[in-house]
């Protein structure tokens, strides 16, 4: 790079900067925003259901009808109406005030007591969520198991499951939702805080007249376009420092990989989210459509089709394709790799070339765009 490139390339990043410097909206997006969408992500997409509203009947007043019923309200996963009959909740059911019923029959004692009993007491879930249903029978039948046990140990007995699983689990051991959800949300967050901010750099040029002039310097579309992306870049990863402060702090994530890495792979990440902006940009010279447009091309695919809560795997093969031009998709993969796993980089390297080639084709695409013409 000669002295003139050199000086022509620092005095658009100095213009730049300073605009970022002069601008509400870009201190807005760049540092409010990644606080605001870590919090939001953080505090609404938790799978992991505690407290459910659900109705128990209990029907029979033996002493193990009680105690289950009393091993149901000790349990952390219920929030537990008790009643005498079933049909005492049939509205707050209807109503969503309750995901579902237990209910413990009139011939529980006795049925306990057989050998041959099967399932002594009924669980019915509000199949209108299909996901909390799951999740209320599941922890239901880990009450019942857990409370037979404690029964067998009391009657000096051994309880023996027809089959014993003992699960064994890799990478998040506690299973929270939260460990897998959040640091696909920093990529998320990032490919609108990216595209956002790039959206609106040339877009805002053509509104204020300023566009002609840069066109009339010796200035060349390569050194426009890293003059601009340069601060934004800059910005970007002070965005992704913000995330990560607020998921290992506040929501207590653990991250087992390096800076190193995740210095790498959000750097190219970044570029690609920030050239997908100034070539939405390039396309759309008002300020508004360009925010529009990137928020329908860059977060909602990204929502959706990067993996971060929809597995790609169950989707048709043609939407499954699709998801191979979303830069997010791999970055949400190397993200939760490094948070849970580390640095795999046998993981990491696919990802990072699949990142690095959609950034060189939207880079390829915009300088296309931009020509030293007034359009």
């Amino acid at each position: 790079m000669n002295a003139r490139i050199a000086r022509r390339l620092a005095a658009i990043m100095v213009k730049e900067s300073l605009q970022i410097l002069r601008d509400p909206s870009s201190i807005l997006i760049g540092f409010i925003l990644p606080v605001f969408l870590t919090l939001l992500s953080g505090y609404s997409t938790n799978l992991d259901l505690t407290n459910l509203p659900v109705g128990l009947v209990l029907e029979d007043t033996s002493p193990e009808a009680r105690s289950l019923a009393a091993a149901f309200s000790a349990s952390t996963a219920f929030d537990v109406h008790p009643g005498r009959d079933r049909r005492e909740f049939a509205e707050d059911l209807t109503r969503g005030r309750l995901r579902g019923l237990v209910v413990i029959p009139q011939t529980f004692g006795r049925d306990l007591s057989r050998a041959d009993a099967s399932v002594p007491f009924q669980v019915i879930a509000d199949g209108s969520e299909p996901n909390t249903a799951t999740f209320l029978q599941n922890y239901a039948q880990g009450v019942w198991l857990s409370w037979m046990e404690i029964r067998a140990e009391n009657n000096g007995q051994t309880f023996t499951r027809a089959v014993e699983l003992v699960p064994r689990t890799w990478f998040n051991q506690e299973l929270l939702s939260l460990n897998g959800l959040l640091p696909g949300g920093m990529a998320i967050n990032l490919t609108l805080i990216g595209a956002l901010l790039t959206a609106l750099v040339v877009a805002r040029e053509w509104e204020r007249g300023t566009m002609e002039a840069l066109l009339a310097t010796p200035i060349g579309p390569l050194e426009l376009l890293a003059g601009k992306l340069i601060p934004y870049f800059v910005l970007g990863l002070g965005a992704l420092f913000i995330c990560m402060v607020i998921t290992l702090a506040v929501f207590h994530v653990p991250y087992r990989g390096s800076v190193s890495a995740l210095l790498v792979v959000s750097s190219v990440f970044l570029i690609s989210a920030l050239n997908l902006g100034l070539f939405i940009s390039t396309a759309a010279k008002n300020q508004f459509v360009a925010s529009q447009i990137a928020i329908l091309s860059a977060f909602l695919p990204s929502y959706f089709l990067s993996g971060y809560v929809f597995e790609p795997s169950g989707m048709p093969l043609a939407v499954r394709l699709l998801t191979h031009v979303i830069a997010a998709k791999y970055y949400v993969s190397c993200l939760k790799t490094l948070f849970l796993a580390g640095d795999a980089w046998p993981l990491l390297w696919p990802n990072i070339g699949g990142m690095a080639a959609i950034a060189a084709v939207l880079l390829g695409l915009t300088l296309l765009k931009t020509r030293r013409r007034v359009a």
